[in-house]
């Protein structure tokens, strides 16, 4: 009997010991013809990410921890970080003092290096974070205007991603192949389709695979068709201020076969418009019309940006980027990162994965200017969501809706909180308009069937 209690007790000391043990994230997948991502327990599963393309590189592990924390606390579920860095990260070491590399051969990998990756992968797994891990940023395949330098063959980069995969197999960890590229040629075409084969070779189909391509540009332009894609990226980017990006969000939804798709990289919090820092930076309106732009257009999930976060800016260690201005400890909490996780709480309040987009149901006049509204209906047509980005009146028909009783109700995407409208019957068309409109006025109307367990929901 001892012996026994022994060996619970010792369970129990190695599962505290190794947080991989003591917590470990169901892995994700994505059944054929479903337009969102599940877990493997079958729980539906979105998508919210944040950028942070130099965590491995410019943080110390406490500095990284700071910030995943941060992250998992405003509601974020995946960080989109890169093995081998932007900022000349082949040459420049870690905080740790190490490069990733040997020679900048990508068959000589660092081991030091890496255990620090291990390292953050592990604590955002006990955050209950994915990684949406990218081997190497694009440049180190497809150098442009950034400063490479290239050094991926077919044959390297298959044996530095099956390294990889090794390394991250059965952990949270999501692949991104690209890196703000596209291939354009057919070598760039076999190098990533070789790492796309080496990670599925060691993996299986147990990990999702996708690809970030370049700005105003789309995954699915290159990979639609390639077996080992299993979700769409398109990046909408910082040029514009009111960037159409359901139109791109369109463009992946219409392909066949049906793939789950989404804006990766968005106008960024903080960001100069169009890189010019005269014409003004990016606010939390901008990314908030983004994500429910995109969102209701039936993307899966989606990915906030802040400038000063991706770069992971500090004056004291680091020369700004693009004229960034506040630091990263500061813009983590900027008012555009908190509204992300009230989207997802919004959303997490009903079955979101029914959505489906349906402006239809929208009868008042609608341009397509800054106030576009874009509205969705669940495939039960027993709740709907519509967003009205300048407040403006909308005009929804509520015969669509399928129970004869119905509550509405406004959410302020601003700070999370709920105002009963009343309650109606579904026939006709009816004007619901919120009490304040206007640039930055933004609201999403929620209907639901009176019946169902989330009406008249408060978040608070």
């Amino acid at each position: 009997m001892k012996s026994v209690y022994f060996r619970i007790f010792l369970l129990i000391l190695l599962a505290f010991a190794n947080p991989s043990l003591s917590q470990s994230l169901p892995g994700l997948k994505v059944e054929k013809g479903k337009r969102y991502i599940e877990q493997t327990n079958n729980k539906p599963f979105f998508w919210l990410g944040d950028t942070a393309w130099e965590l491995m590189h410019r943080l110390t592990l406490q500095e990284a921890e700071t910030y995943l924390k941060t992250r998992a606390k405003q509601g974020y579920n995946v960080i989109q970080t890169v093995a081998f860095a932007d900022f000349d990260g082949l040459k420049k070491p870690n905080q740790n003092g190490d490069q990733p590399l040997f020679n900048n051969d990508p068959s000589k990998p660092n081991e030091k290096y890496f255990q620090h990756v291990d390292k953050v992968i592990a604590i955002a797994e006990k955050l209950g974070i994915y990684i949406a891990l990218l081997p190497a940023w694009g440049d180190k395949f497809n150098k442009k205007s950034d400063p490479g330098p290239e050094i991926f063959t077919t044959d390297n980069a298959s044996f530095y991603a099956e390294f990889l995969a090794k390394r991250c197999k059965n952990k949270n960890v999501i692949w991104i192949l690209g890196g703000d590229r596209n291939p354009d040629t057919e070598t760039q075409l076999s190098i990533i389709n070789a790492m796309a084969a080496a990670i599925r070779r060691v993996s299986g189909n147990s990990q999702l695979i996708t690809y970030h391509p370049q700005g105003l540009s789309h995954s699915s332009k290159f990979f639609h068709n390639s077996d080992w894609l299993h979700v769409n990226m398109f990046q909408s980017g910082h040029d514009l201020r009111d960037r159409k990006n359901y139109l791109m969000l369109k463009n992946d939804y219409d392909k066949l076969p049906v793939k789950p798709t989404f804006d990766a990289e968005p106008r960024y919090e903080d960001h100069p418009i169009n890189w010019k820092s005269e014409l003004g930076y990016f606010n939390d309106f901008d990314v908030r019309q983004a994500a429910y732009w995109s969102v209701f257009s039936g993307a899966c999930g989606h990915t906030y940006g802040c400038h000063d976060v991706w770069q992971m800016y500090d004056p004291a260690q680091h020369a700004p980027m693009a004229f960034a201005r506040t630091t990263w400890q500061i813009a983590m909490d900027l008012p555009g990162a908190n509204q992300m996780g009230y989207l997802k709480k919004l959303l997490g309040s009903h079955p979101w994965w029914e959505l489906q987009p349906d402006n239809d149901l929208i009868k008042n006049e609608n341009p397509q200017d800054p106030g576009y509204q874009i509205a969705a209906l669940s495939s039960n047509k027993d709740f709907l969501m519509a967003y009205t980005p300048y407040g403006r009146p909308l005009n929804i028909d509520l015969a669509k809706m399928k129970a004869s009783n119905l509550i509405a109700y406004w959410f302020n995407p601003r700070d999370c909180t709920s105002i009963k409208i009343g309650s109606f019957k579904n026939s006709g068309t009816q004007t619901f308009s919120p009490y304040a409109q206007g640039p930055s006025a933004d609201w999403v109307l929620v209907i639901d069937d009176t019946s169902k367990k989330w009406a008249g929901f408060n978040l608070k």
